[in-house]
């Protein structure tokens, strides 16, 4: 005879309303861990995705995601002429955020030059682009549908393609756009500080009365041209022939470009360590705490359970039931509670992951680990029952004390 299963089976909807209970605290535990490996994921997907082992940044700045860094697009054939570079290619990256269906969205906006590094990697809907301006890619997770029509700037720009499963750093969805249309989104002013502009620089060099009126309006012209130039980059990306020679590449490009150079795994550094680290650490310690909430919840259902059932344990002692069975059968309560109550958790995360608003990736690892855990937790959570049934005085099965 199974007590414990007996015992179970008595109280049977009240037992499974506590594993329900408990399956739901452990859902919230699954979801942490998931949306912890989903924000790695999400920060670091821009760079795993990009084909290239070298990032060339403006100088002095640890950009394009964790600082501001701007340079000139042309940057891109001193950086191919490299020896050790097969390719290279400009990048952009901004934030926009734009009205869809009446709500506020934001997209991760990358420019790239068509035909070079850092497009869209798959394109599960529609095509790609393939021409020079007025064409946008955006992941699925934006809303929009093949043929929408986005305003950004002061252009619009028609949805020829849908990606999945390309996020931004902050978890926002991407979208692709040429590297033309990008610069002129970004860079490119309107017409009223467009006229602005030009009125300052003609007072400034009509201040300049010694110059030749002649060359003043060609400096002029060459101030205001100088001034409107869309052509910059955020990054320039250069995919190596020996991709192990990255540090060597990266220390000539530096020496002798005088740029700031990084390399794939330090930009996904760069990411992990500054831009997520503080919410790395927050979802760590809500994690924590959901474990140790979970631990105190079994223990005090157990030592409930465990009292409810005082006189039944003091009787088993009278006919001489030996210690064993009264700690087996308390111990087999608690692990049943904690495997029951984990599958319900794991039933519920599994058909909601893709509702949270975050990637939620659940690893079979995170998941054996937190089994474990939770086994462990079970374990020691049955002592406080244990032991209160050891002291129990068998006389209680008799004065009903």
């Amino acid at each position: 005879m199974n007590l414990a299963i007996r015992d179970i089976r008595r109280h049977k909807t009240r037992f499974l309303l506590t594993c329900v209970g408990l399956g739901l605290l452990l859902t919230v535990v699954m979801a942490m861990s998931g949306i912890y490996r989903g924000l790695i994921g999400d920060a670091t997907k821009v760079v795993e995705t990009t084909p290239a082992q070298i990032w060339v940044v403006q100088k002095d700045t640890r950009g394009p995601f964790a600082e501001s860094s701007r340079l000139p697009e042309d940057i891109e054939y001193s950086i191919a002429a490299v020896q050790g570079v097969r390719r290279a290619s400009p990048l952009s990256f901004q934030y926009v955020q734009i009205q869809h269906a009446g709500k506020p969205i934001r997209l991760f906006l990358i420019g790239y030059k068509l035909g070079g590094i850092g497009g869209p990697r798959a394109v599960v809907a529609g095509r790609g682009i393939t021409k020079k301006h007025y064409e946008i890619v955006v992941d699925g997770k934006s809303g929009y549908a093949v043929g929408d029509t986005i305003r950004l700037g002061l252009e619009d720009y028609t949805v020829v393609g849908l990606t999945q499963g390309m996020p931004s750093p902050s978890g926002d969805p991407a979208a692709f756009v040429s590297l033309a249309d990008a610069q002129i989104i970004q860079f490119q002013l309107d017409n009223d500080a467009i006229r602005n502009n030009r009125q300052r620089v003609v007072a400034t060099y009509a201040q300049l009365a010694n110059m030749n009126p002649l060359m003043r309006d060609k400096a002029t012209t060459k101030a205001l041209s100088a001034a409107e130039n869309p052509h910059f980059a955020n990054a320039i990306v250069a995919e190596l022939d020996n991709p192990s020679a990255a540090t060597e590449v990266a220390n000539y490009v530096r020496r002798w470009n005088h740029y700031q150079v990084f390399s794939a795994d330090q930009e996904r550094e760069l990411l992990l360590k500054g831009f997520i680290e503080k919410s790395q650490k927050q979802l760590w310690l809500f994690r924590t705490i959901l474990v140790i909430v979970s631990g105190v919840i079994i223990a005090l259902i157990i030592y409930t359970l465990t009292m409810d059932k005082l006189r039944e344990i003091a009787t088993l002692k009278i006919i001489g039931a030996a210690d064993r069975t009264i700690v087996n059968m308390i111990l087999q309560q608690s692990l049943l509670l904690g495997v029951i109550g984990f599958a319900v958790g794991y039933a519920l995360i599994s058909r909601t992951y893709n509702m949270y608003p975050r990637t939620v990736l659940l690893q079979p690892l995170d998941m054996l680990a937190l089994f474990v855990i939770v086994v462990l937790i079970c374990v020691l959570a049955s002592i406080l029952g244990i032991w209160r049934a050891l002291r129990v005085d068998p006389g209680t099965a008799l004065t009903g004390g």
